[in-house]
């Protein structure tokens, strides 16, 4: 045989073994991927405050239809994690801006450890407010320095009644939304007391968000009730919610967490409505990690 014929014949089944190695890789990948018993889950620990302005938090699970879950042990439960992504609905919305500056008074640090020294691994919630009068007034308030601790207040963002959302403070700040407050979830309540002199709250875990109260409501004999929020305001905020990843079992409003008995905002808030909004703004998309 000649040298030419011998080496032909090699690299003819060299070949032939290559390919069969590749036929059989390609066939153990797709068996991978089509086999969810051969997946684990991705399971990020770390909760991720965004920069300023936009508002990025903790991954979630798929969101349960009972509402104000708690996030459970991804150790325990193994079940599957989720992002939330946009959606087209979402890259058409375009609302108005604004930034404007809080007085550093009025705001803080997120703790990791309360009082007593004990770590904080609260999942984020966000918390919805309205602000009593007008969106000027409130931003006013906020950018003035307040030394009495009982007094300082602000919310990392506000929704005008034209749907413009003013960004107030940076979302891996703590802003003082919610005094003596309270999420009371599946799991019991949760709450953080990060001062010795002051009730707990869950400012340290919470995201707050506040609508701008409409006119007829500004006069104190009717702060009870008014004609509700406009579909601007709705939209916006449903637009803003949609960037996060709390899951919609976390959102709360400054009523259902209040601990003092007199909060009752945001008055005639349709929730049914904002959630139907936020869904169309946002979707959740499954994230599996193959096994070693």
């Amino acid at each position: 045989m000649r040298f030419q014929d011998w080496a032909t014949r090699v690299l003819l089944i060299s070949l032939m073994f290559m390919a069969l190695i590749v036929v059989l890789l390609i066939g153990r990948a797709t068996k991978l991927h089509n086999n969810p018993t051969t997946s684990r889950i991705s399971n990020p620990q770390v909760t991720a405050w965004s920069q300023y302005p936009q508002a990025q938090f903790q991954s979630a699970k798929e969101p349960e239809k009972k509402s104000q879950r708690v996030l459970k042990s991804l150790v325990k439960t193994n079940q599957p994690v989720a992002r939330y992504v946009t959606t087209q609905v979402f890259a058409q919305y375009k609302p108005n801006y604004q930034v404007a500056s809080v007085d550093p008074s009025n705001y803080g640090e997120r703790y990791t450890q309360d009082v007593n020294g004990l770590s904080l691994n609260n999942q984020p919630i966000i918390v919805l407010h309205e602000t009593g009068y007008s969106a000027s007034s409130a931003i006013n308030f906020f950018q003035v320095a307040h030394k009495d601790e009982s007094v300082q207040a602000s919310y990392h963002a506000l929704v005008k009644l034209d749907g413009v959302v003013v960004y107030l403070v940076p979302p891996d700040k703590r802003a003082f939304g919610a005094a003596n407050s309270v999420f009371d979830g599946s799991e019991g309540v949760e709450t953080v007391q990060t001062n010795p002199n002051l009730p707990a709250s869950v400012n340290n875990f919470a995201y707050h968000v506040s609508l701008e109260t409409p006119p007829d409501s500004y006069d104190s004999s009717s702060q009870q009730t008014h004609s509700g929020y406009t579909e601007a305001q709705y939209h916006s905020l449903a637009w803003l919610i949609a960037q996060s990843q709390v899951p919609d079992y976390r959102i709360t409003t400054h009523h259902l967490v209040d601990r003092s008995g007199k909060k009752v905002d945001p008055i005639n808030f349709d929730g049914k409505k904002f959630l139907s909004l936020l869904n169309k703004y946002r979707q959740v998309r499954p994230i599996y990690r193959v096994s070693k």
